[in-house]
């Protein structure tokens, strides 16, 4: 922490399923006080699915949050704080789209909301994918279906995928691997 701004408490306001959110008490160098607000999240994996044509597999799901579906890459969230992001793409990629890969790479890692969460979540590219059968956990309803780079682009600037880690995953996808 810098030596202006200082944590002098940090409170458990709420314990959930998925996150953990403080309150953060600060003191500032000028002698001000604030309480910020703090979001722990224990992290995440995502993958970019990619068939042997090309065509990127996405996964349309509910989220709450915004009480509505939303187009996605597979992800999901870490079992536990130190599990390899790739062991967790790996799994979120069969159970979601019901394929496998011997093949994940790791793309890019980010951070969703730095001004009040730490979740980091790290984007891994599959490819050689083999059928294998969708794992659905309790409550969860995906649906799968292929796109092209092209297609899912258009989306994306079209404003009809705005989920962050989808973005940057494509989009990152995109720059590295289709010149």
């Amino acid at each position: 922490m810098s030596e202006e701004i200082r944590r002098v408490k940090r409170e458990l306001a709420y314990h959930g399923t998925v996150v953990d959110v403080y309150k953060d008490y600060m003191e500032f160098e000028n002698g001000g006080t604030e309480v910020w607000d703090y979001i722990h999240h224990n992290g995440a994996a995502a993958v970019i699915p990619v068939l042997d044509d090309g065509r990127i597999l996405m996964v349309t799901q509910y989220r709450n949050a915004l009480d509505r579906h939303t187009l996605e890459i597979p992800a999901g969230k870490l079992d536990f704080p130190e599990e390899p992001g790739i062991d967790c793409a790996s799994r979120e990629l069969e159970e979601e789209t019901g394929y496998k890969s011997d093949h994940l790479e790791w793309l890019l890692t980010l951070r969703t909301t730095v001004a009040l969460c730490n979740e980091r979540i790290e984007l891994f590219v599959a490819r050689n994918l083999k059928p294998s059968k969708q794992k659905l956990d309790e409550g969860e309803y995906v649906t799968v279906k292929a796109y092209t780079l092209e297609e899912l682009k258009e989306k994306i600037y079209a404003g009809k995928i705005e989920d962050s880690k989808t973005v940057s995953a494509i989009l990152a996808y995109a720059d590295k691997y289709v010149k």
